[in-house]
């Protein structure tokens, strides 16, 4: 385009320049002549001044082929002067809202002390009743968790192996007669001495199923359920219904071992011997000190040894009876 406006201005130049500065109808060759006035004499370089500028002004009104040319035209039409925005902000017009996000700050306007004091009083107060509504909500979850662990029957004494969780394994295992009684010792070599024979005695004094708990000297609980009150016989007789069964911790977790029917070696109660199980073995035999034991793999139950080793120390023994009571029931 630049190129076209060249040509076309060399092109003015040469037309205005064969033609004569001013209308005169006399030849140089003419013989009558004419004065030249001063102001009509004009240089070449004045002439090729004037010739440029009026082939600029024509060229003026040639229209630009480039679309972007208009475009760039017209958005200076559209432009328009304005003023900095530091005058704007220090003319008398300029309000608040005229003001830029960039430099609106996100303080909140300070309040009076007064008003200032009272809202934090407000807060506080908020702040204490909503503490004491959690405290409440924890108190009743508390009580409500407590409910669901006394749910279990009450221990009449304090036991040297029965913890809640172990409780809680032998309360779902026990037959539904007795599920809801207060759980009674009987017995415990701790409180009624090492004898058999006393074990014995006190067993009539709640009739019924009852727990026989003990442990060895390695941290191992387990016994079983028997039937009193435990009757010693001359001979050796097996007695016990198929409920009869036995448990042991050694695993981790409680275990139960129920009868398999495999025989009716329930148990077998002299006055010197007290075992459960047989068929191999004894799953469980205490002798009539309470002092030693025994325990092994027998077909009664399918278990395993309930002890830490097949022959073992006992640390204690406990019987448990049940009362039925309508404090304990469910």
């Amino acid at each position: 385009m630049h190129a076209l406006k060249e040509k076309v201005a060399d092109k003015l130049s040469r037309i205005l320049a064969d033609s004569p500065s001013s209308p005169s109808h006399f030849s140089d060759d003419s013989p009558v002549s004419t004065p030249k006035s001063e102001g009509s004499l004009l240089s070449k370089k004045e002439r090729y001044g004037s010739e440029r500028s009026l082939s600029a002004y024509l060229l003026s009104f040639i229209p630009s082929s480039s679309s972007n040319g208009n475009k760039a035209n017209k958005r200076r039409q559209d432009l328009k002067p304005s003023r900095s925005l530091s005058s704007r902000w220090r003319s008398k017009s300029f309000t608040w809202r005229d003001k830029p996000l960039e430099f609106i700050t996100e303080k909140e306007p300070e309040c009076p002390r007064n008003e200032a004091s009272e809202t934090c009083n407000k807060v506080e107060e908020d702040y204490h009743a909503l503490r004491n509504i959690n405290v409440s909500n924890k108190c009743e979850e508390t009580s409500t968790s407590q409910i669901s662990v006394n749910c279990f029957p009450n221990l009449s004494d304090e036991s040297s192996f029965i913890s809640s969780d172990l409780q809680e394994f032998l309360h779902s295992t026990l037959p539904n007669i007795v599920k809801g009684c207060q759980w009674v010792l009987l017995y415990s070599t701790l409180k009624h001495g090492i004898s058999l024979r006393t074990l014995l005695r006190k067993s009539g004094e709640l009739p019924g199923p009852c727990l026989l708990i003990v442990g060895d000297m390695q941290g191992a609980v387990f016994g079983g359920l028997l039937e009193c009150p435990l009757k010693p016989t001359a001979k050796r007789k097996y007695q016990g219904t198929n409920q009869t069964f036995v448990f042991t911790t050694i695993y981790g977790q409680p275990r139960l071992f129920r009868a398999t029917g495999a025989n009716r070696y329930y148990y077998i109660c002299l006055n010197d011997l007290l075992a459960i199980g047989g068929g191999g073995n004894f799953a469980l035999c205490l002798d009539g000190d309470l002092l030693r034991g025994t325990s092994g793999p027998c077909e009664t139950f399918g278990n395993l040894c309930l002890a830490n080793s097949p022959e073992f120390e006992l640390k204690n023994v406990e019987l448990w009876g049940f009362r039925h009571s309508s404090k304990y029931l469910n």
